[in-house]
C-alpha cells in the first residue's frame, strides 16, 4: 500500500528540510496544509516533490484533517515540521507499510530535541501519540488546540522515537511563546473558562516543581533548567492574556490584537 505524509506547516524554513529528508525514502507522496508561510517554506516543500495547499487556519484538528483529506494513499504518517523521524522508526514503517506488522493505528514514542539536546526527563520525552494509520482509521477531532485523533480500531505502540525538535533556539522558543500563548488563552475562552490571580501566580510555580524536582528536569542540565522556566512563564501569560481577554475587550484574531 502506498502511503502519505501529511502535514501542516507555518514558517518552516529553519527546519522543514532535515524533517522532509527523514520520510524521503519511504513517503509515496507529501502532502503540505500551510496557513500562510512567508519564509522559504513553499520552495523547500516543492524541492521534495510536495503538493503544497494553502489553507487559512482552522484549529489544529481540522488543519491536519485537511492535509489528511488531500492525501492519495491508504496509509496517513502525520507528523509536524519540525519532527524528524528515527532510522529505526523509518525501518519499522517500510515494515507496516509492506504489510508485515499488523495493525491499522499506531501511536509512536516522542523524543523532545530543544536547544540541540536531547531532553529525557521533566516531561518532555516518552509520550506517546497516534502519528501513523490507515485513512479510513479515524480523523483528529475539531479541537482548535489540544487535538486528539479519534478511532474505534485497536491502537498499537511503536517505541521507535520520534525526534521532536521542540525549539532550535530559545529565540526560536520566544517566537512561538507569543503564538502559543494566545492560542491556549483563546482556547480557554472558547470554553469558558474564567482566569484566576490564583492561577497567574501559582500555576507557574507548580508548573515548575513538578517538571524541574518531581519529573527530573534538573538532571538535563542547563536546559532542563531553562525549559523548566520558560514553561512555567508560559503557563502565566497564557492565563494573562485570558485575563485581559475578559477583563479590557481585547480578543486575538490570526495572531493579531484587536479591540472588543
Amino acid at each position: 500500500m502506498g502511503l502519505s505524509v501529511a502535514m501542516i506547516t507555518l514558517n518552516e524554513e529553519k527546519i522543514l528540510e532535515r524533517t522532509l529528508n527523514s520520510v524521503a525514502e519511504f513517503a509515496d507522496e507529501i502532502v503540505i496544509v500551510d496557513s500562510g508561510s512567508t519564509d522559504r517554506t513553499k520552495e523547500i516543500a516543492e524541492k521534495f516533490g510536495a503538493k503544497f495547499i494553502y489553507q487559512k487556519w482552522l484549529g489544529y484538528g481540522m488543519q491536519r484533517n485537511k492535509a489528511i483529506d488531500s492525501s492519495s494513499n491508504e496509509w496517513i504518517l502525520n507528523i509536524d515540521a519540525d519532527e524528524e523521524i528515527s532510522p529505526a522508526l523509518k525501518e519499522k514503517i517500510i515494515r507496516i507499510k509492506n504489510g508485515e506488522i499488523e495493525g491499522e493505528v499506531f501511536t509512536v514514542n516522542f523524543t523532545s530535541v530543544c536547544f540541540g539536546k536531547k531532553l529525557k526527563h521533566g516531561g518532555w520525552s516518552n509520550s506517546y501519540h497516534i502519528r501513523l494509520f490507515k485513512k479510513s482509521a479515524g480523523r483528529f477531532n475539531d479541537n482548535m488546540v489540544h487535538e486528539e485523533f479519534k478511532t474505534d480500531k485497536k491502537v498499537y505502540t511503536l517505541k521507535e522515537d520520534i525526534l521532536h525538535h521542540s525549539y532550535l533556539t530559545i529565540q526560536d522558543y520566544f517566537v512561538k511563546f507569543n503564538r502559543y500563548t494566545t492560542e491556549g488563552a483563546l482556547d480557554y475562552y472558547r470554553k469558558g473558562k474564567k482566569p484566576s490571580a490564583l492561577q497567574i501566580i501559582f500555576n507557574p510555580i507548580y508548573k515548575f516543581i513538578k517538571m524541574y524536582i518531581i519529573r527530573l528536569g534538573f538532571l538535563d542540565g542547563i536546559e532542563g533548567l531553562m525549559i523548566a522556566s520558560a514553561s512555567a512563564m508560559y503557563s502565566m501569560v497564557k492565563y494573562f492574556k485570558l485575563r485581559e481577554i475578559y477583563k479590557n475587550g481585547v480578543y486575538y484574531e490570526d495572531n493579531n490584537i484587536k479591540n472588543g
